[in-house]
Formats: C-alpha cells, structure tokens, sequence
C-alpha cells in the first residue's frame, strides 16, 4: 500500500493534485486502522489513467465515466474528445487570424477591398513602409473623398494587372533610400513621367494625397525630387498648352 505522497511521486503529479482528484470522487482510497489514507497499486494505476487524460485536454467531468467504461465506450468517446479538441483549435486558429488582422489596423477601418489591395502589394514585393503609406492615403480618401473610392479601386487593380505600372511602382519603392543626386533617379523621373503621358495624367493631387506624398518626401530626399521634378514637368506642359 502506498501514502499520499508516493502516490503522488508514482504518477509525477502533486499531493495537492491527488486531493483534488478525491474531491471529485475520482480516486477513493482506502484507511487503515489508523484512518490514513493508503493507495494500492490500481489506484497508482488509475491516476496516472487520469493525469493522462487530463493532461490530452479531456474535461475532468468526463473522466470518471471514461475509466469504467468498456472498450467499445471508450474509444467512441474518445473520438468525440477529439473531433471537440479538433473544433476548439480551429476556432483558436480563427482568433488568431483575427487578432493579426486587427493588429494591422486596416480592417477596422478600410473596406475589404482596400485590404486586398494592401495585400496584394504585400504579394508582389512592395516594402512594408510603403504599404503603410499606401493604407494611409485610403483611410484620407475614405473620409475626405468617399465617392471617388470605387473607382480608385478599380483604377489601382488595374495597374498591378499591368507590367509596366507594376515596375515602376516597384522601382519607386525601391528608391526611397536612394542618394538625391543617384543617375537611377533621373531614368525613373522619365520613366514615371513618360507612363504619365501615356495616361494622360498629371501631377497635380487631390489635397489628401499631397498630405501623404508630403509626410513620406520629408522622410525622403528622393521621393521628393521625384515629386518635385513631375509635378515641374507637369507645369511645363501644361503653360505651352496654354501658349498654344
């Protein structure tokens, strides 16, 4: 017969645990003539039966039922444990994803195809510092200019399904460290500007883009010659327009 204390030792478990068990009526030792507790060896049996079932997730309210069940009992309970632990975890899985998104912060406040957009400059390489710029202009856009949204939407997955738009936004990403004075720069001015003939786009901003471009060029140097010699050429054309 074993105390308390080797019972506990036997099944790696503490004397506090083993009378947490008897609480629950899932050990029931015997006494000797003294009125101690003794424990023969099926019940060192039985608790580590329990500890293990404790310790794989199973609930202690069950598990009184699960150590006199048949065989047959046993393993279809155990399968329902199981496929509840299976259930348990894939809900785990989904607050994580959750908590992850919201840690980002774009899904409490940017429309779901906003965030697939950020993601998927996330997919093609694009520099988190500039997603973080990018996500900034939307949230300006959705409170100062909501209805242009849709189309700006349209507009931005249409240039990542274009090549050549896709390597220029690219290439200004990549530029943001780059020497004021680097010759990389001036080849990118023309290559954005000539893709801005093309469209027929100007460098003029609505005011909540300017807000942003400013915030990033002060970061900078190089973004800001790169605004700044657009938005100049821009100007250029359009006063020999007007001379014309």
């Amino acid at each position: 017969m074993l105390t308390i204390g080797r019972l506990a030792a036997t099944a790696g478990v503490t004397v506090r645990t083993v009378r947490h068990y008897h609480h629950l009526g899932l050990l029931q030792p015997e006494r000797d003539a003294s009125g101690y507790r003794r424990y023969s060896a099926q019940a060192a049996v039985d608790l580590i039966r329990i500890r293990t079932l404790a310790d794989a997730g199973v609930p202690l309210a069950r598990i009184d039922a699960l150590l006199h069940a048949q065989p047959t009992e046993f393993a279809a309970a155990l399968t329902g444990i199981d496929a509840e632990l299976q259930r348990k975890i894939g809900q785990l899985s989904e607050y994580r994803r959750r908590i992850a998104e919201l840690a980002s912060g774009e899904r409490l406040v940017l429309p779901p195809e906003v965030v697939a957009i950020l993601n998927r400059m996330r997919s093609l390489g694009v520099s988190e510092r500039r997603v973080r710029v990018e996500r900034d202009s939307w949230i300006l856009m959705q409170a100062l200019d909501p209805h242009v949204m849709p189309q700006r939407i349209r507009d931005k997955n249409a240039g990542f399904d274009d090549p050549e738009t896709t390597r220029l936004y690219l290439a200004c990403d990549q530029s943001v460290d780059w020497d004021p004075h680097d010759p990389r720069l001036d080849r990118l001015i023309d290559d954005l500007d000539a893709w801005e003939i093309k469209h027929e786009r100007d460098s003029s901003q609505p005011g909540y883009l300017k807000l942003v471009s400013s915030r990033i060029s002060e970061a900078s140097p190089a973004w800001q010659r790169i605004v700044d010699a657009l938005a100049h050429r821009a100007k250029q054309r359009r006063t020999a327009g007007h001379d014309s």
